[in-house]
């Protein structure tokens, strides 16, 4: 079957025709038989694929070669941004050695789908496990990330028994691109908040004709996944979050030690690394143009948030190869998604104004917590989780896990719901 490439500088309409029309993509064998799901569905389900045209490619290496530098930092660390040694050795990988084309076919290789919601297209991956009682599973990343973030982690779900695990512990897996990133569309609107995304993601696996179902999300998609318990669409038994958000909005005077922990390093994080968030929250538009025209100001834009992601060390690439970071980053210049995906946070500001959390969670839920992400007090969480049934802390890991961390991040579902029980 034929793939197309999305146009990158040309007519914005016929960009917009392409991703509608859709196309046919390669089905994993053995994980997926689209009569048996789609035959149920209430709106018209697209396959879909994505070859990036060799002219984008070539044009990405034209602009990395003509780079256009500023002079190193004043200091030794990150503490004024990517130091620029740092950012020429990946820029210089990127163009001499990096494979978009590698990265290209392990996406393809999934079952990819788009489908129109609420008046966007949304693009999302969807792998069926070939276990018959797995348990369907909605997956959320946030930024910078795309449904790439998962992409290690949906064979030990799908698949568990090849990956140490139990046929009882299988997922059916469903991975959408978030409004404004990847391959789903550009909202033309205000208001794609996480809680739009959450009713969109509930019509998604009704569509897809799933009963009863899990949620799972970090960074933004721990507040799209919180918002869907909050909206408890039929079918959604519980959620899990490697983000939870449970620090009060009235903060007590007198605080245990690990409450002044999380305090301390939220303070911090607000004083030394809120830069892009106050940027994208208040002039995406704007860093858009920068990040839009180069792709070395989108690298440095994102790889920074590695580096801090992956806990400030000075060394993202002790936990994340530069192949998987450039993957995210790359999917990001092809896409034209700087501007779009910045504007999440514009949107989600705007609806959570000064609050430390988005409101309690009356369903069940389960959280992992990893030690190179901001820290969740236990002793808040029950405020806000009053049906926490599962809390774990784990000894590695950071707030990109399922990257990270693959096989302890799918872990980690397993033994969630199996605790929850999936009767």
């Amino acid at each position: 079957m034929q793939k197309r490439t999305i146009p990158r500088n040309g007519d914005a309409m016929a960009r917009r025709d392409f991703l509608r029309a859709g196309i046919a993509t390669a089905v994993a064998a053995g994980l997926f038989s689209p009569g048996s799901v789609f035959a149920q569905a209430g709106g018209k389900i697209t396959p879909f694929a994505y070859r990036a045209p060799q002219t984008a490619l070539d044009d990405l290496k034209r602009r990395l070669t003509q780079t256009r530098w500023p002079e190193r930092e004043t200091v030794k660390d990150w503490s004024q941004g990517v130091p620029l040694s740092k950012l020429r050795a990946l820029v210089d990988y990127w163009r001499d050695d990096y494979d978009w084309r590698r990265c290209e076919a392990t996406l393809n290789r999934f079952p990819q789908y788009r489908t129109g919601i609420d008046g966007l297209g949304i693009h999302f991956l969807h792998v069926r496990s070939k276990h018959p009682n797995a348990l369907p599973i909605i997956l959320t990343h946030g930024w910078p990330s795309t449904v790439l973030l998962f992409r290690d982690v949906i064979g030990p779900l799908t698949d568990p028994t090849a990956h140490g695990g139990r046929a009882e512990d299988a997922f059916h897996v469903v991975v959408p691109s978030l409004p404004g990133f990847g391959f789903s569309d550009k909202p033309a609107e205000r208001g794609w908040n996480a809680e739009r995304t959450a009713r969109a993601w509930a019509v998604l696996m009704e569509r897809l004709g799933y009963k009863r179902y899990v949620a799972q999300g970090g960074d933004w998609g721990a507040y799209v996944t919180t918002a869907m318990a909050q909206q408890r669409p039929l079918g959604l038994a519980a959620i899990h979050l490697n983000f939870p958000q449970v620090i009060p909005n009235r903060i007590p005077e007198k605080l245990s030690p690990d409450q002044k922990r999380a305090m301390d390093i939220l303070n911090q994080f607000r004083t030394d690394g809120f830069g892009y968030f106050a940027i994208q929250a208040t002039r995406p538009q704007t860093i858009g143009y920068a990040l839009e025209d180069s792709p070395v100001g989108q690298a440095a834009w994102i790889y920074d948030i590695f580096h801090s992601g992956t806990g400030n060390i000075g060394r993202p690439e002790d936990a994340l190869t530069r192949d998987q970071m450039l993957d995210e980053i790359t999917l990001f210049w092809l896409t034209e998604t700087a501007a779009s995906s910045a504007r999440f946070y514009l949107e989600q500001v705007a609806v959570l104004g000064k609050r430390n959390n988005p409101g309690r969670v009356v369903l069940p839920v389960g959280v992992s917590l990893f030690p190179r992400d901001l820290p969740a007090p236990r002793s808040w969480a029950k405020q806000v989780y009053p049906k926490l049934f599962y809390w774990n802390k784990l000894e590695r890991g950071g707030h990109f896990a399922s990257l990270e961390q693959p096989a302890l991040f799918a872990q980690e579902l397993r033994n969630c719901f199996r605790t929850m029980g999936r009767a």
